[in-house]
């Protein structure tokens, strides 16, 4: 009898993600000792479900790994993350720390891995376990910590490791219960519910409209990862929800209906997949002369009815089209908002420390799903467990939302509108994954023990934008123009607009209407102008450039990677609220243009500005005579520049300085002074202004650009 059988035998409660507060540093030093070993041993006792040795070797699925990877994998991780806490020094054994580092998200239903590995034994595997328990017992019991235990914390690593092995607890039962029944047993640890019958028709109930609040502060005294936090607020409409989640029988009618050849049901995705996967029926559904049969962890059973149907994201989307098409109703997947609305609707609150769940939840029942109505919450049933639920929401970060240093890609590599939300937990989530504050995502072609609740609304699904910009010049200049400020060097755009300001104040018309700004780039200058101008225009060639302007303007919020050395790259927030520029953006408007060939509507400016622009211009002279009629009399001309002519962006006969006339240096302020003085005075400058441009961790480029401002005529 293994340690976890013992326990359960004692009744035991399989123990909760303990709160990381307190007083009593050695009590909770004993709390997360108990939580680590009852982990590892829940997590080992699951492998005793594979029945021989070659279970452990033959791919359940293709796009994964065999189940050997996963029986390592969660050990290495330990011993991987806690070298990067600075908790350990010296590894176990480097070969497995390596071959076991790194486990698969595919990208596709047809991205096949045939990578042959020299996969270790069983035994090497299970005594590399004992190894890495060993350590980690070491290091909870001698580590010097205080309360609580932060984000920042290197003890945080030993909750993270926990949860690891958490969540691949889940997905390694998801695989195991996709393997060939030759490979799996029972076992007594792992006991499935019996208790089924027929379901009632499931009915709608009307959800009201609420106010959501999701996110969680970085001081929170609990561990989480890195999605959970930061904050996000929307007002929901109400909308009518699904009683139950969707029973087997609910579905049968969808499959009996001929859902999986109805290619009128399906999304371009969700029909690519069908045809690949050759689908004709749920995954977990196994067709027999006596009736449809339901495939759990070790064995097959007659179908039980009243369960919830499992499927991934393309099949639960289809089925809603069709329940749509059938009904007359707008029926879709709910959003993680309209998730969030029903579970604060019905009052729930997370799973308690001392007493079995009120859901099929956390281990705490069964060892398998049950039926859809064996646990009331309010109005509804299974806000929470036996399934986890598909929302139409793909994965995206909150705002405020930061990596942890020691697992930047946890879920930054997600934020690409492929993953979809999953809430509510299932009957093996436990610890965060049980914490209706928690985030995971899959990509909607994969399985979990994942079903889901349809809802009625009117009101489409709005999905807050999720990509990280990774071109390397645009987030290059997103970091130079919001980024933070290197070896004491202000941010440039920002001095440039506090410079304009003021001029325009002492030495310009005394209006504060309008002001241009060409070169915009990814915009800070134009959002800076408009602390003092009506309305500011920017104008930048590039259209990705002005696209980085146009969702700052929008959202408020600009995500971007930035190389950190090699192929190592790190993920950046930038927020208009936290530059205090959040009430600029309604006076800003961007536009792709040409510099030296505006539109004849762009005129009527008391300020322009253009910020290391005539450099890289075809034609700085034809702009330069076009942009005096764009000013209004006694407008102020802002021009920025290192002078770094180069014949790749500008002809040399274009140039208008940097060479010598009549064998003599004429620089660029000499053709300045030559071709705007008819026009123009000389108020202010030359003046140089510095910058840095972060190209990557360890190196910087420093410049100086030469400022000159220049009043027109009246």
């Amino acid at each position: 009898m293994n340690q976890w059988q013992h326990r359960q035998n004692e009744d035991q409660l399989f123990p909760r993600t303990p709160l990381l507060a307190g007083t009593q540093v050695e009590a909770k030093r004993q709390e997360l000792l108990d939580y680590f070993h009852a982990t590892c041993d829940r997590y080992e006792s699951l492998f005793e479900v594979l029945s021989c040795d070659e279970a452990y070797y033959e791919k359940p699925i293709s796009l994964r790994h065999p189940l050997i990877f996963y029986y390592g994998h969660t050990a290495t991780f330990f011993i991987n993350k806690f070298l990067l806490a600075g908790l350990i020094e010296q590894r176990i054994d480097p070969r497995l720390e390596s071959m076991f580092a790194v486990g698969v998200d595919e990208m596709s239903w047809d991205d096949l891995d045939d990578t042959r590995y020299d996969w270790p034994s069983v035994a090497e595997v299970a005594d590399y376990r004992k190894k890495m328990r060993a350590v980690v017992d070491k290091v909870i019991r001698t580590t010097a910590f205080s309360l609580p235990i932060g984000w920042k914390d290197p003890m945080w690593a030993v909750l993270m490791g926990i949860e690891h092995e958490r969540i691949h607890l889940e997905t390694s039962s998801v695989l195991m219960r996709q393997h060939a029944l030759k490979y799996v047993q029972p076992h007594p640890a792992w006991r499935p519910c019996t208790e089924h019958a027929e379901p009632a028709p499931n009915t709608l109930v009307d959800i009201p409209a609420g106010t959501v609040m999701l996110g969680r502060s970085f001081d929170e005294p609990i561990y989480g990862w890195d999605n959970e936090y930061g904050e996000h607020r929307a007002e929901v409409a109400a909308f009518r929800a699904a009683r139950t989640l969707v029973t087997n029988r609910e579905y049968l009618d969808f499959v009996d209906a001929g859902g999986y050849a109805d290619d009128g049901v399906w999304d371009e995705e969700g029909l690519n997949w069908r045809r690949y996967a050759r689908a004709e029926h749920p995954s977990f559904w196994v067709a027999s002369s006596e009736g449809w049969r339901l495939r759990l962890l070790s064995e097959e059973v007659p179908m039980p009815w009243d369960w919830p149907v499992e499927v991934n994201c393309l099949e639960a989307r289809a089925f809603c089209v069709w329940k749509a098409r059938a009904s007359g109703l707008s029926v879709r997947l709910p959003s993680e908002d309209e998730w969030k609305r029903l579970y604060d609707h019905v009052g729930l609150s997370d799973v308690p420390p001392d007493a079995p769940a009120n859901a099929n939840l956390h281990l705490d029942h069964w060892a398998s799903s049950c039926p859809v109505t064996r646990f009331a919450h309010g109005e509804l049933f299974d806000v929470v467990g036996n399934v986890w639920q598909w929302c139409e929401t793909p994965t995206y970060p909150f705002d405020g939302f930061d990596v942890h240093p020691i697992y930047d890609d946890f879920t930054a590599p997600t934020f690409d509108d492929r993953h979809n939300i999953i809430k509510g937990g299932s009957w093996i989530s436990t610890g965060n994954e049980s914490r209706h504050a928690s985030r995971y995502a899959f990509r909607r072609h994969f399985f979990q023990h994942a079903g889901f609740r349809y809802i009625v609304s009117e009101a489409p699904v709005i999905n807050p934008a999720s990509s990280y910009e990774s071109d390397a010049l645009l987030s290059q200049y997103a970091e130079f123009h919001y980024g933070d400020e290197h070896f004491g060097v202000p941010n440039f755009p920002r001095a440039l607009a506090d410079i304009a300001i003021d001029a325009q104040r002492r030495l310009g018309n005394g209006q504060f209407r309008r002001a241009l700004d060409l070169g915009c780039a990814t915009g800070r200058a134009s959002f800076e102008l408009a602390r003092a101008f009506e309305r500011v225009v920017g104008i930048d060639f590039s259209a990705r450039f002005i696209q980085a302007g146009v969702k700052l303007a929008e959202t408020g919020v600009l995500r971007y990677t930035l190389p950190d050395e090699g192929e190592l790259v790190s993920y950046h927030e930038r927020r208009l609220d936290a530059l205090g520029l959040a009430g600029t953006a309604e006076r800003v408007e961007f536009w792709q243009g040409d510099a030296c060939n505006l539109k004849d509507v762009f005129v009527g400016f008391d300020l322009i500005l253009a910020a290391n622009l005539i450099d890289r211009l075809y034609s700085p002279r034809r702009f330069l005579a076009d942009v005096t009629h764009r000013l209004n009399p006694g407008g102020l001309l802002l021009l920025a520049s290192p002078y770094t002519w180069l014949e790749e962006h500008t002809k040399r006969e274009e140039w208008i300085g940097g060479f010598k006339k009549d064998g003599e240096s004429y620089t660029t302020l000499d053709g300045l002074k030559d071709l705007l003085s008819a026009d123009y005075e000389l108020v202010q400058g030359p003046q140089a202004v510095p910058f840095v441009i972060r190209e990557t961790r360890r190196k910087h480029q420093h410049t100086l650009s030469e400022l000159t401002i220049w009043r027109r005529r009246s």
